[in-house]
This record gives C-alpha cells, sequence and structure tokens, in this order.
C-alpha cells in the first residue's frame, strides 16, 4: 500500500499527454492529425481509464484502512519562507478520484460521436484531456497555493470549452461572464490565501489546520481577520459553485457543448467549490458565523435555483438551475457541519445529472433532425412532446436521472438529500422548512421538463411536411380567457389547442406554435449502426448512436445503486456502518465526529415518507399541469359543477400568482436586471468618468507641456538662426532697453506706456 501511495503523483499527469500530442501533430502533420481524428478519442478514454483503475484502488485501500498520505518536496527557500508542493492521498481525494474518472470517461465515450460532426473534434478532446488533468491536479494538491494553481487551470479549460463555438455571439459572451464572475471569488480566495498564510505561516492543509486550531483555542488570533480571511477564501467557492450571487454565469455556461454540461457543469468543476469548502472544514468549523454564513448562502441558493427553474424553456437551462439547487443542498450540510451527507450528496447528485444532461443531449441530437442545428428550436421544450415512441431508451434513462433528483426511494439522491433534510431540523426549523419545500419544487419543475419533452404529441411544425396547417392558441390563465375555444366548460387546466383537446400548451408558454401530425405516425428504429465514412439521415426523432445510448446506460446503473454506499448496514460487532463513513473515518475524526454513523431506522422512515410525500404532491401537481388529464375529467358531471363554483376572484387570483411566478422565473429573479442596471451601467459610467479625466485633465496638462515646449523651442531656433545680421538686431535690442530702464525712472516709464 506503501508503494502505491508513492506513486499517486503520477494520477494528474497521465491524461496529459493526449492535448500535447494532439498539439504537436496539428504544427507538424495538420492533414494527417485531421483526417485521423476518431483516433483520438481511444488514448483519452485509455489514460483516463487508466487513472480511475489506480483510484479505484486507492479507494479500496481506504476503505479497508482508512488513513491519510501526504508527500512534499520544496521548491523554493528563501530565509523563512518555503513554497512547497506535494500530494495528499485522504479519503476526500479518493472519493473526488472515483467521480472526476467514472463520469469523464462515460463523457468521453459519448463526446466521440455527439461532435464527430463538429470541425472542432480535435480541439474539443484536447480541451477535455487537459480539464481532467488540471481537475485531478487539483483534488490532489497538498497546499492552498498549489489548490489555487489547479484552480485557476481549472477556469481557463471551462473558459475555452463554454465557448468552443465561439463564432456564435451568445457562446461568446457566455464565456466572457463565466470568466469575469469567476474571476471575482479567485481574487477573493487568492486574498484569503495570503491572509490566512499571514495568520499561521504555512499553506500546508494539515499544518495550516492544527496550527489555526491551536491559535483559536488560546485566544491568539483577531477573529474579525480570521473571520475576514475565511469569507474570501469562501468567495472562491461561491463562484466557482454558483452559489448566489455569484451563480448568473451557470445558466449561460450552456451555451457549450451538452458533454461539457454533463462532466464540468455537472459533476466536476461546479463541484470544485463544494470540494474546497469540505477541504477547508476542520479551518472554518471553529468560526461560528463563518459557518452560519455557509448554510444561509445555501439555503438561499437552494431555494432560489428551484424557482428560477420553473419556468425555463430551455430544457439544458432548466437543468443548469436544478443543478444551481442541489449544489445549495450541499453548501447548506456543509455549513450545518454535516460534513458525510455533504458528500454524499455530492457523488448521487453528479451521476444523476451527468445522466440528466446526456439525456438532454440525446434529445437535442433527435430534435436537430426535425429542426436543424438551430438552439433556439432543439433546446426549447415548447417544441418537444411525444418523443417517448421514438426514443424510448433516452426517456428510460431521463426518467430514471428525474425520479432519483426528485428523491424517490430506492435511488441515489434519495438517500442522500434525505439525511441533509433531517440534519437540517436539529440545525434550524425555518431551513429545514424551506429545505423540504424545495424537494417539492425540485419534483414539479424536473416531471415538468419530463413530461413537456416524452409525452403528449410532438409539438413540431416544419414545411418539409405536407398538410393542413394548425395553430394554437394559448393563455397565460389557469382558468382560460373570454373568447378562447373551450370544450363544455370554461374551466381549463391547461389552455386548449383549437383543434384537439387532448393536445395543450403549459401555461408558462405565451407563444403560438404551428402543429403537424404527419410526424407522430412515424416509426423509429431500435437503434443505429455506427459509420465512420456516412451518416444517417433522418426526417424524425431516433435514437443516437450506440457510443451514446452506453454512457447513458451505465450511468443509469449508477444512478440505480450510488446509494448503497452510504446507506448503513451491520458489522460483525453489530454496529451500523456504512462504507461511505468507514473511508471517511480519518477526516470525520479531526472534525470531532462520529464515525459509526447510527441511524433510528423508526426515525428514517418516518422522515422520508415525510420528504417522499412532499415530492409526490409536488410529481403530481405537475401531472396535473402538463399531462392531458383534462379530457377524462371533463365527462365527469362533479367536476364540472365543482368548476362552475369557484367564484371568479379565486381564477383572478391565481390568475396573478401564477404570472408573478412565471415573471420572476423567466427573468431570472431580476438578479442579471440589477447586475446589468446597478452594477455594470455604473461601473461603464464612473469609467468615462474616469477615462475622460485621464484624457481631458491627466494627458490634457501633460500635452499641454509638450506643446508650450514647442512653441518656445519654434521662437528660439529662429534667435539662433546663424544669421549675424539677426544677432546684431537682438544685441541692439537689449542695449536700448538697459539704456531706457537706466535713464527713466520706473514711474516714468509707467506713465509712457500708459499714456500711449
Amino acid at each position: 500500500m506503501e508503494y502505491t501511495y508513492q506513486y499517486s503523483w503520477i494520477i494528474p499527469f497521465i491524461p496529459l499527454p493526449v492535448p500535447i500530442l494532439i498539439g504537436v501533430g496539428l504544427l507538424l502533420f495538420p492533414t494527417a492529425t485531421k483526417d485521423l481524428r476518431r483516433m483520438w478519442v481511444f488514448p483519452s478514454v485509455l489514460f483516463l481509464s487508466i487513472v480511475m483503475s489506480f483510484s479505484t484502488y486507492l479507494f479500496i485501500q481506504q476503505k479497508n484502512n482508512p488513513s491519510i498520505y501526504l508527500s512534499i518536496w520544496s521548491w523554493t527557500i528563501n530565509n523563512d519562507f518555503s513554497l512547497e508542493f506535494g500530494y495528499l492521498v485522504d479519503p476526500l481525494t479518493s472519493i473526488m478520484l472515483i467521480l472526476i474518472t467514472t463520469v469523464g470517461i462515460m463523457v468521453l465515450i459519448y463526446s466521440d460521436n455527439y461532435m464527430s460532426h463538429d470541425q472542432g473534434y480535435l480541439r474539443f478532446f484536447a480541451y477535455m484531456s487537459f480539464f481532467n488533468t488540471s481537475m485531478l491536479g487539483l483534488v490532489t494538491s497538498s497546499n492552498l497555493i498549489q489548490i489555487y494553481f489547479f484552480w485557476e487551470l481549472v477556469g481557463m479549460c471551462s473558459y475555452l470549452l463554454i465557448g468552443f463555438w465561439f463564432t456564435r455571439p451568445t457562446a461568446a459572451n457566455a464565456c466572457q461572464k463565466a470568466f469575469v464572475t469567476n474571476r471575482v471569488g479567485d481574487f477573493g480566495l487568492l486574498l484569503g490565501i495570503l491572509g490566512f498564510y499571514w495568520i499561521t505561516g504555512s499553506l500546508e492543509f494539515w499544518d495550516l489546520f492544527e496550527i489555526f486550531n491551536n491559535l483559536v483555542y488560546n485566544n491568539e488570533v483577531n477573529f474579525l481577520f480570521a473571520t475576514l480571511c475565511a469569507f474570501l477564501l469562501f468567495s472562491g467557492a461561491i463562484a466557482k459553485s454558483a452559489q448566489f450571487p455569484l451563480h448568473v454565469w451557470l445558466p449561460d455556461a450552456m451555451e457549450g457543448p451538452t458533454p461539457i454540461s454533463a462532466l464540468i457543469h455537472a459533476a466536476t468543476m461546479v463541484a470544485a467549490g463544494i470540494f474546497l469548502v469540505a477541504r477547508l472544514l476542520p479551518l472554518l468549523i471553529v468560526l461560528p458565523y463563518i459557518m452560519n454564513l455557509i448554510a444561509l448562502i445555501g439555503i438561499i441558493t437552494l431555494l432560489l435555483g428551484a424557482t428560477l427553474a420553473l419556468a425555463q424553456k430551455d430544457i439544458k437551462r432548466g437543468l443548469a438551475y436544478s443543478t444551481m439547487s442541489q449544489l445549495g443542498y450541499m453548501m447548506l450540510a456543509l455549513g450545518m457541519g454535516s460534513y458525510r451527507a455533504a458528500l454524499f450528496h455530492l457523488i448521487t447528485h453528479a451521476y444523476s445529472k451527468a445522466l440528466l444532461f446526456l439525456g438532454s443531449g440525446s434529445i437535442i441530437h433527435s430534435m436537430e433532425t426535425i429542426v436543424g442545428y438551430s438552439p433556439d428550436k432543439s433546446q426549447n421544450l415548447v417544441f418537444m412532446g411525444g418523443l417517448r415512441k421514438h426514443i424510448p431508451i433516452t426517456k428510460t434513462s431521463f426518467l430514471v436521472g428525474t425520479l432519483s433528483l426528485c428523491g424517490i426511494p430506492p435511488l441515489g439522491c434519495f438517500w442522500s438529500k434525505d439525511e441533509i433534510l433531517n440534519d437540517s431540523w436539529l440545525y434550524s426549523p425555518i431551513f429545514a422548512i424551506i429545505a423540504f419545500s424545495t424537494a417539492g419544487l425540485t419534483a414539479f419543475y424536473m416531471f415538468r421538463i419530463y413530461l413537456l419533452t416524452f409525452e403528449g404529441h410532438l409539438n413540431v411544425y416544419f414545411q418539409t411536411y405536407s398538410g393542413k396547417k394548425k395553430s394554437s392558441v394559448y393563455s397565460i390563465s389557469l382558468w382560460g380567457r373570454e373568447g378562447q375555444k373551450v370544450i363544455k366548460t370554461h374551466f381549463c387546466l391547461l389552455p386548449l389547442l383549437t383543434r384537439n383537446d387532448d393536445e395543450r400548451i403549459p401555461f408558462f408558454f405565451k407563444k403560438k406554435y404551428r402543429i403537424n401530425s404527419n410526424v407522430r405516425s412515424m416509426t423509429v428504429p431500435f437503434f443505429t449502426i455506427p459509420n465512420f465514412d456516412t451518416k444517417n439521415i433522418f426526417s424524425y426523432p431516433h435514437e443516437p448512436d450506440n457510443m451514446m445510448l452506453f454512457p447513458m446506460l451505465i450511468l443509469g446503473l449508477f444512478t440505480l445503486f450510488i446509494g448503497v454506499i452510504g446507506i448503513p448496514f451491520l458489522n460483525q460487532e453489530g454496529m451500523q456502518l456504512d462504507i461511505l463513513s468507514k473511508v471517511l473515518t480519518p477526516s470525520m475524526n479531526f472534525l470531532h465526529q462520529n464515525k459509526e454513523n447510527l441511524m433510528d431506522w423508526y426515525e428514517f422512515l418516518t422522515n422520508a415518507t415525510f420528504s417522499v410525500s412532499i415530492s409526490s404532491f409536488g410529481i403530481l401537481i405537475a401531472f396535473f399541469l402538463y399531462k392531458p388529464l383534462y379530457s377524462s375529467l371533463q365527462n365527469l358531471n362533479f367536476f364540472n359543477s365543482f368548476v362552475k363554483s369557484i367564484p371568479n376572484k379565486l381564477k383572478f387570483i391565481s390568475d396573478k400568482i401564477i404570472s408573478v411566478i412565471y415573471a420572476w422565473s423567466y427573468n431570472r429573479g431580476y438578479i442579471d436586471f440589477f447586475y446589468i442596471t446597478f452594477l455594470i451601467q455604473n461601473i461603464r459610467f464612473f469609467s468615462e468618468i474616469i477615462n475622460f479625466f485621464d484624457r481631458r485633465i491627466i494627458d490634457g496638462i501633460t500635452n499641454g507641456f509638450g506643446i508650450a515646449s514647442f512653441f518656445v523651442g519654434e521662437g528660439i531656433k529662429y534667435v539662433g538662426g546663424g544669421r549675424i545680421s539677426s544677432y546684431l538686431l537682438v544685441y541692439v535690442s537689449y542695449i536700448l532697453i538697459f539704456l531706457l530702464i537706466y535713464f527713466f525712472k520706473a514711474e516714468e516709464i509707467f506713465f509712457f506706456f500708459k499714456y500711449f
């Protein structure tokens, strides 16, 4: 085991040859490299698989004998300052290595087919491999300076991948927005690192923890300054993990390719902030104000992300806000000190959300065959519906991920989210109520996405199909509007189409869209055969290639069974102990937390019943609003009687509430508007003032001296022109002036000039 740990330093460098070889190949042999571009997926997957095997072995060693291995070496020494580099292998490192490599391999396999048509195929895999190197270096770092170095590399890779299609203005703006927003947090992180080095004189994690805890115990540290430095460290995690108020970059980051969203915006990069807080938790846990702030930011983020996801029409943007909300759960758990629960939810959410993003990529892939390559259409939920008949495998995998994220047992997120919800009752009843309510919102908006995508009929009209054009009528009112065609009653859960009462448009959508029924009767093959030379051309939704389905099936299995690692079982001594707690024993001992994780199953089942009931209620509302149930209810007399008995005032109030919710969610909580209006515009205004002062005042004074010197020089050059007559004229003039001053008094001279 010691021999294995000694060579763990090589882990971050194993995927590095891929971007190097791609760059050298494009430089020296560009034609051959581009012609053989599909071969580069093999070394990318191979090298990351080697890392996964190594990481799995380390995880097994940690499970059998939990320990911490640290190896450092000095890079530079100057008097009392010593800059060291090294690697740290502990339970947190082993968990993150498994997470990064497993999701990364699936995404690379998926990307081979997804990006095969793209001209930037080689550039994509070079960026991906370099990102994997940066992320692996981040989680194995042994000190703050080293982690900051890889932190910036991860940010650089995210900038390149978000703006991968940089010729699109939206993608270019999105990567710039992500870069600037993360720079705010990264600057705070750098200041926090320098502050704690000032306090402790060390940057190594375990030395830093011990020294700082001793200083706090002996009351030898300024708590105000230490709290400020801790907040600055936390600001880096706020930006990287898209926590309020630096979350605005994450939804726009969906402009990058879908595999990027599955990897860095669901499982790895956004998890870097959670990883940093978990790594620094022994440092932060002795500062109660910071812990309360972490919990507060987490609860705000999870609620805000859930509310903003309610009315999103872009499927990837809806999943992005879902990611933001789930990261809020993890941050809340860390703020409460629930170290194990936060990491458990980090693992389960990573696999579930990666599955959902890859599923969304499959959906977009199938829609592009109809609407063409247009993100406004292929990613828009308005144009979807009825896809369950055409992409059944994608539908099943997407449903598994949706149920897991909703917290439905026995899927992975059920176990981890319930643990966070249970711990929140002990921390703050108000936080617990918000967390449980958000669980219901999560179930609602996730099943909204699922139902709009797969259920009903295909809501697309294209001129390539023949048939009679049909239009839809939409009203934002939940109860219907005067003049709208409604069958048998004026009550309508969802606005009706003019042609068929079974086809409905969700009430969050205001636009009218064309419908064509010819698409619905088309069949689709169960699978396609991959071909490197030719492409299958379809004119209807279809399942993607097997190389895209395989990673989705593997991630689906992870989603189904990953919760097993956190379920307590009886060991030989009759104590309840789960795999995750056993692996995390050294870290939990350092945090003075009980490693045995005893569970009262009666209390657990009671709380689980409550949380599952809330999630089920959210799912029921989603079915009630987005599933065509009205046709089955309108024939019931008691239902029509109930509808007629509803007061108009109640209908008006409900319409107002829905309008407010829609406006809040669709406009992103007006946070982007606030930043643009009160921050960006004011910064530009002051920048223009400073620019004017610099150009007109500072530069004006400098230029004025220059112009004055120019004119003085121009005048002097005529005096020193080399002509004797000019010299005599000046000489005689000076003599006359001195004679006048000598023979006349000053008063007389003054009188003389005054008179003339």
